[in-house]
Formats: structure tokens, sequence, C-alpha cells
């Protein structure tokens, strides 16, 4: 009780619930009452000396680790991908043609499991994984990706230009549909490089008491991205509080445990999407903010998203960030040519 008494008395003393709690390098995460205002001790039956910050979830020690985004291949011929389950959080975000590229951010382990297929990066692809503090992991890029990069010196780890010894292909899979990496080999990398280890994790809001918010029923959903035949939907089980995600009407699995992906947080956000070239190169707007839907607890909230002043996308309502459920949470860029509601139905 103690313990959790001074944590919350630095969180209230570092400027909220908002931003990380810091001493020195220490990172902890702060827990929000259900209706999302106020701080709230853990239950006196389960204490939890500290939680992950990306997901809300008891940790033994408390996590200052630097997270690592690794650009994740999402064509039909990538899928089942490797590692996803291990994932704090997830973001599906348009590529060109109409497909969609997965960020697959990884703060806590050093799994030798696969992570993959890895494919190339984008600037906004870059904005996201950079909004985390992490290492960025792809496999080429655009030629403004790599301007960025470069010049900007990020912290990143690329199969082509400077840590191919890293990656590696499976022989049982076509290419560009099979470089592979694992944890323990990418940190390896950046260790080696010098990248630091450790950073200051963005904090997100939870629920402490898990109770459904107010909101229309929504227990599946149907996602679409621009492709009509290129479909996500989710199945809310009440069992296990969970979001099962599908994709084109079948179970998307993890290929090597065989578990189907899931999710407590689903967060739809609209953004503009500006057209760059012939090949079809995006930019994303990820910077003005938007309408955005939250799903949780088999219900829809409607809100907004914005930009946090520690450059972190907040989902918002009535002027308060919303808090998550514990646990991992998927997030979906869709263009704003139209309503969210153009993009996304559910019952």
């Amino acid at each position: 009780l103690m313990l959790m008494m001074t944590l919350l008395a630095t969180a209230c003393s570092q400027g909220g619930t908002n931003g990380p709690t810091v001493e020195g390098e220490t990172t902890t995460a702060v827990i929000d009452n259900a209706d999302g205002g106020g701080l709230a001790t853990a239950p006196a039956e389960q204490p939890a000396a500290y939680v992950s910050p990306l997901t809300g979830l008891p940790l033994d020690t408390e996590s200052i680790v630097r997270p690592v985004a690794v650009m994740i291949n999402n064509y039909g011929a990538a899928r089942p991908q490797s590692g996803l389950p291990q994932a704090d959080m997830v973001w599906e975000v348009l590529a060109e043609g109409g497909i969609t590229r997965l960020v697959a951010i990884f703060q806590n382990g050093d799994s030798t499991d696969p992570v993959g297929p890895i494919r190339s990066i984008r600037p906004y692809l870059i904005d996201i994984a950079e909004s985390f503090g992490s290492i960025i992991v792809h496999a080429g890029g655009s030629q403004d990706a790599y301007a960025i990069l470069q010049r900007q010196e990020k912290p990143y780890l690329d199969e082509i230009t400077n840590a191919g010894g890293y990656f590696y292909r499976d022989k049982s899979r076509k290419a560009p549909h099979n470089l592979y990496a694992s944890l323990d080999k990418l940190r390896e990398a950046a260790d080696k490089k010098g990248y630091a280890a450790a950073a200051d994790v963005p904090v997100f809001r939870f629920m402490q008491t898990v109770a459904p918010p107010a909101g229309a029923d929504a227990t599946a959903i149907e996602l679409r991205f621009m492709l009509k035949n290129y479909k996500v939907s989710y199945a809310y089980d009440t069992a296990t509080q969970q979001y099962w995600r599908s994709v084109d009407g079948k179970p998307h699995t993890d290929r090597t445990s065989g578990e189907q992906l899931k999710a407590a947080n689903l967060v739809v956000l609209s953004a503009t999407h500006r057209v760059l070239d012939d090949v079809g190169r995006l930019d994303v707007d990820l910077q003005s903010g938007g309408q955005a839907m939250l799903f949780q607890l088999g219900k829809a909230v409607d809100a907004t998203w914005e930009r946090g002043g520690d450059g972190v996308i907040r989902i918002m309502k009535d002027g308060s960030e919303l808090p998550f459920v514990p646990g991992k949470t998927f997030y979906h860029v869709v263009p704003n040519d139209t309503t969210i509601d153009g993009h996304v139905a559910y019952q």
C-alpha cells in the first residue's frame, strides 16, 4: 500500500495522468477509474507494484525497456504472420495498392521466436514508431523514408542497409514474404549500434475497475480500408473480454502458435490520406487529429483523436483521454474521404 501511495504521489507531482511518471530514468504507468476521472490504487487483493505502460498489465519489475517497432507485411501471401500475439500494440495502416501494413510495437521481452515477415517503411510509419520512442525495424523503404532515417539519425535497423546479418529468410515461403528476425537478435543489433536500451515510454490510461463504457452494443465489427474485398472483422467474446480478429472472413492467426489474434481495445482513427506518385505511395496526416471510435467490452464509443504534448496519439471524449481496458490495443487508420461510419459497421 505504501508503495502504491508513493507511486501515485510521484504521478501527481509529474503533471497528472497524460504523461510518463519519471524519476531519473524510470517510467511508471498510471491507472484510472473506469469513468476516466481521478487516480486509484490497485485493488488490495491483487497488488501490482508495476504495470506495463502500454498494456496496463501487471509486471514484477518496472519496465523502462525501449520499444521495438517492426514493419510487418500484411499482404495475403504473408499471412499468417509470426510474433503478433507478443506485441503490446499493433497499428494497421494503408500502404500502396489498398493493402495494409502492420506496425507491431514490442516493449517487454526478448524472445527468440520469429517476428515477420518484415517489409519496407514509409514516413508516416516512422511517425508511428517514433511516437513510442522505438527502435525502428524494416527492410527497405521509400526515398523519403530513408532521408528521414539517415539525415535525422533515427535509431533504425534495416535488413538492406545496416543490419542484414540480424535478419533471415525462411526458405519455406516465397520472397518477399519470407523475411524474419527475432526480438533477441534485434536488441543485440541495437546494442551493437549503440542505440539506447532504455526510454521514457509513453504512458496510457487504463481502467482500474473494468466496466463497459456508455455506448452502443458492438460485439460484431467490420472494418474496410479501401478495397471492398479486403475486410477486417472482429467478434467480441464475453468470457475473455477480447475481440477476436479475422481477415476476409477467416481467423487471423499466428503462424508459430496457431493462436488467433485478439485485443482488449480496438481504435479506429480517421485521417487525411494523400497519394504522392504514380506508384501510389501515400502521405498520411497523423498530426491534425480527427474522428475516432473506441471499441471495448462489447461497446462502441464515438471519440476524437489528437496528438498529445508528448507526441503520442490520444483518444479523447469531452476533453478527457479515454481509458483503455488493460490488455493489447489494435489501432486502425482509415481515410477521411468519408465519415468514419463509412469504414466501420458494427452491431
